[in-house]
């Protein structure tokens, strides 16, 4: 997945709600939830403390719906291969896996923001972190679907793998310890579905 651009024309424009958010997912992207305060939020979407209280009651709501936003990208993605790959389950997971692959040189800096929150809301019961418990159990739902549709021997297990190596890639990206993330990623994902 890409990360944002900082877009200050079209930030002006947007509704108040919008532009929090903007601003929101750049700083959280770039500096982390907790090292982010509402006050620079505020700042950097050219508004007040009060109208993100306004909008989203605490920051931990805030947070809650920027990673909603995040989700909603993964499972676009997943839309995106089911459209492209018609009945091509292995299509399919290869295309998610490709879709994880091609975003890795724009993760490197900061990672992913799902790992990322996890660490900094170790409260299980933190709304955000229920939101990627969430997100994760329905994308784990989506993948084992695609294996069981491929006719994989242990589609539970498939899953369970290619979600390691997808989760994986994405730290050692991060933390720069394996070298060609994207290209071994591709070549562990075809082993898995028997390309």
């Amino acid at each position: 997945m890409t990360a944002p651009v900082r877009r200050p024309s079209r930030v002006a424009k947007l509704p108040p709600r919008e532009r929090i958010l903007d601003a929101a997912e750049e700083l959280f992207r770039s500096e982390g939830i907790r090292g982010v305060g509402v006050q620079a939020i505020a700042e950097r979407a050219g508004t007040t403390k009060m109208a993100i209280y306004r909008h989203f009651g605490t920051k931990d709501e805030l947070v809650a719906e920027w990673l909603r936003i995040v989700a909603a990208d993964y499972q676009a993605a997943f839309d995106r291969v089911e459209a492209d790959f018609p009945d091509r389950p292995r299509e399919q997971i290869l295309g998610l896996a490709r879709f994880i692959a091609e975003g890795l040189p724009a993760i490197s800096h900061r990672g992913c923001p799902f790992i990322n929150s996890l660490a900094e809301l170790p409260d299980r019961s933190h709304p955000a972190r229920q939101v990627i418990e969430e997100h994760k159990a329905r994308q784990t739902r989506r993948l084992t679907g695609m294996c069981v549709r491929a006719a994989l021997p242990d589609p539970e297990q498939a899953a369970a793998q290619i979600t390691f190596v997808l989760e994986g890639a994405q730290v050692s990206t991060q933390n720069g310890s394996i070298d060609r993330a994207g290209e071994r990623l591709m070549s562990i994902v075809e082993g898995i579905v028997g390309r």
